[in-house]
Formats: C-alpha cells, structure tokens, sequence
C-alpha cells in the first residue's frame, strides 16, 4: 500500500481523554484497505545485536536456548557488546540468498551499529557511518530487495541506546527517540515502513537484570503513539510486534491505532499437542483476533525453535487472513550476523523461498 493513501477517521472521545496532542494526531489515522498489494517476503537481519542487559552468569542460563550451530553465540548475546558483532561475508551471502529466493524485503535492526550524525554517542567501535550504510542500501535495492528499518523502543530490548535507556519517557529521551528516527528516515529516503520493536516489555522478560524499566499502562501507550507520530511525521508507516495483545487484548483492541502495521510472532510447532497448551494457543489465536478487528498483518515466523514453524505460520494465516490484509510473511532468525550461525540464517532464507510462488 502506498503510505499517502490513509485516510483520515474519528476516534472515539473516550480514548483521547487526556492524552497529549501528539498522541492524539498518532491514533486518528486509518490506512485504506488495499484492493491489490505485492506480497511481502521479508527477513530480519541484525546490523546490532544489543538486546538485552542480561547479566544472569552462564550456570543460570538456559541449556535449550543455546544454538547448536553457533554455541557461542548465545554466551554473549545477552550481555552489551562494545564492538560491531557482524561478519559481512555472512550479510552478503544472506542478502545474495534472499534475492535468489524471491525475497523482496529486508528489516535491518540497526541499534548502535551506525554512528548517527545526531547521537555518534551511541555507536559500538565499528560501527557503520552513514555512507557505509547508504551504499549498503543501494546495493540491496538493485537487488530487488527492500530496506526497512528496525529500531527497538521496548525497554526490554534497548540496551544499544546506551545512556539514554536509562532515560526512558523524560524529555531528553523523546528528544533522543525524536532525532533518530528522523535521521533513519533520511538515510533510508523515506521508507515505506519503520518497525519500532515494542515486544516483551515486561517484569518476567527482566526479572534477572542488575537494572530494570518497565513501562505500564498510560506511560507505555503515550510513549508507542510518541514513536507513531514521529514515524508518520517522516511519510512513513510505523510496525510494531503485536505480543502485547497476548495479555492485554481488550486494552489493546480499543488503543492500537489501525494505522501501525502488525506482526505478531510465534515460533513454535501447529500440532494439536502444541495448541493444547494455553501459551501457545493464545500466541497462535491472537493473528486470528487481529483479523477480527480489521488490522494489516505480516504474521512472523522463525526457524529458531522449529524447522516446520515457517511453513506452518503461512498455512494457518493463509487461511484466516483477509487477502486485503495479509501483506505477507516474515521470518526472524534470531542469530547474529555471525559466521558461527550462518548455516541458520541461511536455512531461514531457504524456509522462505519454499513458499514463495
């Protein structure tokens, strides 16, 4: 869908009721549904991988979590890195893969691998400047791939801010927040999209962290309709992961705007047996609620727990998903850019091309 072609609606009084203005100006958007779009197929692919801040010591964590491909990927992935953690030969094969596939976008989850004009501050040691990565980008357009831009906001998931994630919802961090998006938006030459994260921004995903910030309630929707403005103030359509509906669905249903593209995500197997559990069911049946309410979807899959979990997530959204509203599929790795885990990413691709026709 074109980004001009939004039209504007009322919201009702209730919702607006002492928001700030440009919370208000974020949620009174409405995108037309579109009679005929090319379907995406998209790859997240991580320039940083500053996550998380982790610091639980290795004996605690979680055995099945390591890869078994890249086993010491997962020893430090959870603990800030000072250096660029990216191996180009791998984004290269990556990128060449995609584009062999039939792949036609590509999310790159920037964090504090560029070193913004605005906030050189932030940057690792290597990061990439600015031309480095506008000649990235081009190079994946004659591709024919799309470049889209992934910076995540959800407290959880902020570590690559630096200082300024321990400024979270003062002025300086929406003057921070401000900044960035507007020089990504240039350095990407408006995108149609710009994912801003959002996910698991909770007390049980930070339970084990020397220093904690979690936003609740009013506080977390005023600063999402914060980052949507900014967004939209660039010509661009915000995306959010859509796991806050897990828990809070009604919440969720009344404040999200239609506006903001939707990915919920969920990795695990589509068997009776897996849907029986009750985690598992309300991930998978929250793309169904999303098509109940009239959201635009690009359901995400993952290679990271099950080789079957791709194919899958396209049967079941295929079926339950307005074609006017499924814009297409995305799969998530979650393994840094690394040659370690490189048969993984590939794989990733791979998974994606099978469904491509």
């Amino acid at each position: 869908m074109n980004r001009r072609n939004f039209l504007s609606a009322g919201i009702a009084a209730g919702l607006l009721g002492g928001m700030p203005s440009w919370a208000k100006s974020a949620m009174i958007q409405q995108p037309l549904a579109p009679s005929d779009h090319k379907m995406i197929w998209a790859y997240l692919i991580h320039l940083s991988y500053n996550m998380w801040e982790d610091n639980t010591p290795e004996e605690f964590r979680d055995p099945d979590k390591k890869c078994d491909d890249c086993p010491t990927a997962r020893a430090w992935s959870h603990k800030y890195q000072p250096n660029l953690t990216f191996d180009q030969p791998v984004w290269d094969t990556v990128i060449s893969d995609m584009a062999a596939a039939g792949m036609n976008m590509l999310i790159i989850d920037l964090g504090d691998a560029v070193l913004y004009d605005s906030h050189p501050e932030i940057a690792v040691r290597n990061a990439w400047t600015p031309d480095k990565l506008r000649s990235e980008l081009a190079k994946i357009r004659k591709l024919g791939i799309e470049p889209i831009p992934k910076l995540n906001f959800a407290t959880t998931h902020d570590t690559w801010m630096g200082e300024y994630s321990k400024m979270v919802s003062s002025r300086k961090y929406y003057e921070v927040c401000s900044d960035l998006i507007r020089e990504v938006s240039e350095l990407f030459d408006r995108p149609r999209y710009f994912h801003l994260g959002m996910d698991e921004e909770t007390a049980e995903h930070q339970e084990r962290w020397d220093y904690v910030v979690i936003r609740k309630n009013n506080v977390w929707w005023g600063d999402l309709y914060f980052l949507i403005s900014e967004v939209e103030k660039q010509g661009v359509r915000p995306w959010v992961w859509s796991d806050y509906a897990w828990k809070q669905p009604d919440i969720f249903f009344k404040k999200m705007p239609k506006s903001v593209m939707q990915s919920n995500w969920y990795y695990g197997g589509f068997s009776d047996a897996d849907l029986s559990d009750s985690v598992n069911r309300t991930y998978v049946q929250l793309y169904d609620k999303l098509e109940q309410y009239g959201y635009d979807q690009i359901p995400t899959g993952s290679n990271f727990s099950s080789d079957s979990n791709m194919k899958e997530t396209f049967d079941y959204c295929n079926k339950i998903i307005d074609p006017s509203r499924l814009y297409g599929y995305m799969t998530a790795p979650w393994h840094p850019t690394m040659l370690q885990c490189q048969p993984r990413l590939r794989e990733a691709v791979k998974q994606v091309g099978s469904l491509i026709k």
